[in-house]
């Protein structure tokens, strides 16, 4: 594969320039900004304040209120600074017509406040105002300087997000002094759209998000934050369209076809019926194999809605076509169990597919290795060895990538790439809201199974407090004892593996003595793979009856006679990731259970999440309500690398103007596919500026 040069336009050198070059920040801060914020100027001029201190007021003394930031000026009637640091504070009385009011320090050095204060001078400070013992005063006072200078005090100061070894002061100066190095670009905006939306320039839009005269100036739906928001938006759909252009500008020199006879056999061999949505995403996706430009897919369906079945129909009839085919997966339980369930489903068809994971000896994974290369194999299934630079197909036709969220968008191209270029298509089963989805995935066309496979009924939800852990298992006992199985899914504490396994290994202690009846048996991601496949495999066959387990049976696990699940502090997952393990029962026609099992007191948000799940099993319901409660960052349960993390948009506020962006992206690529006009020249700035590296490695190999 030709590595291309990464290209960035001359003229955003300057925004590219390391905050350590900028006058005032050494080495020791440059680090701790580089962590919070970045390492370059534009990455500062992107970090905003998020609110603001107002010093205009100059209210009467005698009117003032406890709490207000007051700028007042004052004549010094009294000095009472003990002598060094003493525990005793220092207090200076001032006064100007509309009363008095007293100005303490604690434990400041006498000789610096004694430079400041003198009997019978007038000036000029700010601070807060409190009152103690019905007495007025500002306590270490933020600005006191002498009468003629007390136009050097600002009037509005704005307040910045802080970590440790951060302060204000420095992000204030820095924030200025960076303004002035980020260059004048030209408008990469369409001109009706700037004058339609009453939009400042870009330059003019960053120097207002740093110098707010009032609050509504800190909105994110004030026109400068929102200009700056269609920016981030705008280049991300740029790139995503062009990213797109050049995937399926490869024309595959024999489309796939299929064999329809095999295709027909195989769906008449299933013991149930597929559902009219799956009818019509496989002919969606026949259309797109049949045809000479390349598929770039997503096929997103709530949990149990048949996206491996279609999936599957898919990979054969590539097969059947003569092509390879392959399935990546995100871990080597989910391969092995795809491996399992499609080579039962293929028998009648005499095809065998090859597996290929981590845990594999070198001899096993040395077989499947030059089976792909001599094309003995036709498919694969795996884990992401299959992206690995060693593995060469003959002649790969599709690649599927299961539960597309554990991977990033770079990641999922890269099978796609092998063999100069195949059919992609990307399965979720997490459903994804469609701000989110054009965001992610705009450079995809979508397919989606809204239907559950006949005899599916919705799954009771429930929640209850943790204190009450005693009644459910006792509740619990009595449904094992009528043959029911059981997840315990334990909490997930982000923070810790450790902590994590620990609490699931506990739980199993517990349940072991509380449910001996049950065989319960443990599965967490740190376990050696033979012992948690031997775990849920005592689970699968029925030899336990209650699988404890921390969040590594998300996603994949499909055992339909387990029809309950209990999740342990289910205030501490996201709606969507709840909804994932919700999904792992109810995968038959068996009336299924979920317990939300919760620890007091609940916050807003916890309640909201825990009061959606027993309200709804509509997955896509779901995912609305989680961009809307944890915004795009956290959709997934958690942070994912294939989610974009904007700095300047907010989905929550701004998903009108993604409408736009999209529509102007389409707009431009499709007149200047490779964005040589004027206007496109300065849509290079802007992918550049938010540094869509794949898009401007297309731009500049044309």
């Amino acid at each position: 594969m030709t590595i291309l040069k990464f290209y960035r336009p001359e003229i955003l050198f300057p925004c590219f320039a390391q905050l350590i070059s900028l006058s005032g920040i050494g080495p020791r801060t440059a680090a701790i900004m580089e962590k919070r914020i970045g390492k370059y100027v534009i990455d500062l001029a992107f970090y905003f304040p998020v609110s603001m201190i107002n010093r205009r007021a100059s209210p009467d003394i005698s009117e003032v209120i406890e709490g207000q930031i007051a700028t007042l000026s004052l004549n010094i009637l009294s000095v009472n600074i003990p002598p060094g640091r003493q525990t005793r504070p220092a207090r200076i009385i001032a006064e100007n017509e509309t009363g008095k009011i007293e100005i303490v320090y604690f434990r400041a050095k006498s000789e610096y406040l004694k430079s400041l204060y003198k009997v019978g001078d007038r000036i000029t400070i700010s601070g807060k105002v409190d009152i103690f013992n019905q007495k007025k005063q500002i306590t270490h006072p933020d600005y006191v300087v002498s009468f003629d200078k007390k136009d050097t005090i600002p009037e509005i100061e704005p307040i910045y997000p802080l970590s440790a070894g951060l302060k204000q002061n420095i992000l204030r100066k820095s924030s200025l002094s960076i303004l002035s190095k980020i260059p004048q670009l030209p408008e990469w905006i369409d001109e009706s759209l700037i004058n339609s939306k009453n939009w400042p320039d870009f330059k003019t839009a960053l120097t207002k998000s740093h110098t707010p005269e009032s609050e509504a100036d800190l909105d994110l739906s004030s026109k400068h934050r929102s200009r700056l928001a269609f920016d981030e938006l705008f280049a991300n759909q740029l790139a995503l369209c062009l990213i797109r252009k050049q995937q399926t500008n490869t024309e595959l020199i024999n489309p796939i076809v299929g064999d329809e006879n095999v295709i027909n056999k195989f769906i008449s061999s299933l013991p149930f019926q597929i559902t009219t949505a799956q009818k019509h995403v496989i002919e969606e996706i026949s259309e797109d194999q049949k045809s000479s430009s390349r598929m770039l897919r997503l096929l997103q369906g709530d949990v149990g809605s048949g996206k491996t079945l279609v999936a599957l129909i898919a990979l054969l009839r590539a097969v059947t076509s003569g092509k390879q085919a392959a399935l990546l997966a995100p871990t080597e339980l989910l391969s092995k169990q795809h491996f399992q369930n499609i080579s039962q489903l293929l028998k009648c068809l005499d095809i065998q597919p090859a597996l290929l994971i981590g845990s594999m000896s070198q001899k096993q994974k040395r077989e499947v290795h030059e089976g792909l290369k001599s094309g003995k194999i036709l498919l694969v299934i795996g884990t992401h060895a299959l992206l690995t630079q060693e593995i060469e197909f003959i002649n790969l036709g599709l690649a599927v990538v299961d539960e597309q969220h554990r991977f990033g968008v770079k990641q999922r191209l890269v099978l796609g790439e092998k063999n100069g270029g195949c059919d992609v298509l990307i399965m979720t089963a997490t459903p994804i809201p469609r701000t989110l989805a054009m965001t992610a995935y705009g450079d995809l066309k979508i397919s989606q199974l809204d239907e559950k496979p006949a005899g599916r009924r919705d799954i009771k939800t429930a929640s209850l407090q943790l204190d009450k852990i005693d009644d459910v298992v006792n509740r619990l006992s009595k449904a094992i004892q009528n043959g029911n199985r059981a997840y315990w899914i334990c909490p997930l504490v982000e923070e810790s593996d450790k902590i994590d396994i620990s609490a699931a290994e506990e739980r199993n202690k517990f349940l072991e003595k509380a449910l001996p009846e049950a065989n319960p048996v443990l599965a967490h991601g740190k376990m050696k793979a033979k012992e948690r496949d031997a775990a849920m495999q005592k689970f699968e066959t029925g030899e336990s009856q209650l699988l404890v387990a921390t969040t590594v049976v998300e996603v994949g696990v499909d055992i339909p006679e387990a029809s309950i699940i209990i999740i342990e502090h289910a205030e501490r997952f996201g709606l969507a990731q709840l909804h994932q393990l919700r999904g792992r029962v109810g995968r038959s026609n068996i009336q299924s259970s979920c317990l939300l099992l919760y620890q007091s007191p609940l916050s807003i948000t916890a309640k909201s999440r825990l009061d959606i799940m027993k309200k709804t099993n509509d997955g896509f319901l779901i995912a609305d309500e989680d961009l809307r409660l944890r915004g795009p960052g956290e959709i997934l349960g958690q942070r994912q690398s294939g989610t974009p993390e904007f700095k300047l948009a907010n989905l929550s506020v701004h998903s009108d103007l993604l409408e736009i962006a999209r529509k102007q992206a389409l707009s431009l690529i499709n007149e200047d596919p490779m964005l040589k006009s004027k206007r496109g020249i300065a849509c290079r700035n802007l992918i550049g500026l938010f540094e869509q590296d794949r898009a401007i490695r297309y731009l500049y190999s044309g």
